[in-house]
């Protein structure tokens, strides 16, 4: 471990003691040095390396503050990072199997404690996903909301940034899938459907697998066709490559 390193590590035990609680303010870069038995140098890299993990928020003028620490605030990043991997198809599958080794855990997870309302937001999604199952881009928008609305019953802020931050940045790839498949939309909507009756029944087996089987459908499909087909992620979403346009529909 460098010696940077390890001036980031003393000050993250600050944080972690609650020394330095969510909100505080650091001391002065000198005092922050002799506290921590480092040098200023040592220090002011530590303080620039947590600003840029949003651990700490540099106020010129004012001093170095710890942030909330929220979830929200701390992957802000990885949303930005994702868009830039979008440039490249195997990093896109990448993102795809992460997907697929979280959201199903998590759909269990939310089995077993969705409240009658939560479940009640699942349907409302559900069914604006039927209404606008004709045009792409609105059935995407749907598909997000209804599983952002999953993983929000788990109460879990932490899982639910992270997902948002991997799937909904695959919603491009989603919509391009939905272009050139006749029969994505119907098998999108009982797959669906199929998640929302087992969160139904409180089954944490049952919406794991219905959550998996829609997922993996999802990789399984981009896998086989990615590099047969113009990439969603290197220009617009499109169609096949050779093949006449068609009109706007389904989502996958």
């Amino acid at each position: 471990m460098s010696l940077t390193d390890k001036a980031i590590e003393h000050i993250r035990e600050l944080i972690r003691s609650g020394a330095l609680p969510p909100g505080s303010k650091l001391p002065p870069e000198a005092d922050l040095a002799a506290q921590l038995g480092l040098s200023r140098n040592l220090a002011r890299e530590a303080v620039k390396a947590l600003a840029v993990a949003r651990v700490l928020d540099v106020r010129r003028g004012d001093g170095t503050y710890v942030t909330s620490l929220e979830p929200s605030l701390l992957f802000e990043g990885l949303g930005g990072a994702v868009e830039l991997l979008q440039s490249d198809s195997a990093a896109l599958l990448d993102l795809m199997e992460v997907r697929r080794l979280l959201e199903p855990a998590a759909t269990a997870l939310a089995a077993t404690r969705i409240s009658d309302d939560q479940l009640a937001e699942v349907k409302r999604h559900l069914d604006a996903m039927r209404e606008a199952r004709d045009d792409v881009e609105q059935l995407n928008a749907h598909d997000a909301a209804f599983h952002r609305a999953v993983i929000s019953a788990t109460g879990n802020d932490s899982l639910l940034t992270l997902l948002e931050g991997i799937s909904g940045r695959t919603l491009r790839a989603r919509i391009w899938r939905g272009l050139v498949d006749d029969q994505a939309a119907g098998r999108t909507l009982a797959e669906h459907e199929s998640i929302f009756t087992a969160l139904s029944t409180r089954d944490a087996f049952l919406s794991q697998a219905a959550a998996l089987l829609h997922v993996n459908n999802t990789e399984q499909w981009l896998r086989e066709h990615l590099h047969a087909s113009e990439s969603p992620v290197t220009g617009s979403v499109g169609r096949r490559r050779g093949a006449p346009a068609k009109p706007r529909r389904r989502e996958g």
